[in-house]
């Protein structure tokens, strides 16, 4: 079975909501296996085979706790080359986190990438939730034409 991590920060819920939302969009394919997770050792990133970051921007950066991931799996050698990645996130008024994370999977991990990032102003509302979803589905059929 072929197994997708949605990891996620929030600090208001609007990224969680987000990542709930991923998570269900790649439920809804057969032969997948979703996980969603606040936290994650950079050692078990390997046994996943697509890897969905929810990440919400402050002061126009990720968090400490997600960048601190990023470096420990870079400084570690953990082999995430050729896996699925893709990023998403609520923003207030720039943004720019869930780029900054797709820009190390693709450029640092060698990811196979699905961009542009999902990016959603504030809370999500319904249409937002709608793409979240699509973005999950997106992820794990993705999945479903490597095999």
């Amino acid at each position: 079975m072929l197994r997708v991590l949605v990891l996620y920060y929030s600090r208001t819920g609007n990224t969680e909501k987000m990542a709930e939302a991923v998570a269900e969009g790649a439920r809804e394919v057969k032969g997948v296996d979703v996980e969603l997770k606040y936290r994650e050792s950079p050692e078990n990133l390997v046994s996943f085979d697509a890897i969905a970051i929810g990440m919400p921007t402050y002061h126009h950066d990720m968090t400490v706790d997600v960048k601190n991931l990023l470096e420990e799996v870079a400084a570690k050698n953990i082999d995430l080359r050729n896996k699925v990645g893709a990023a998403f996130g609520s923003y207030g008024w720039s943004g720019e986190a869930p780029g900054l994370i797709l820009e190390v999977m693709k450029n640092k991990f060698g990811m196979r990438t699905l961009e542009p990032p999902l990016l959603i102003n504030y809370t999500p509302d319904h249409d937002g939730l709608e793409r979240c979803r699509q973005l999950g589905r997106k992820i794990a059929e993705r999945l479903m034409l490597r095999t």
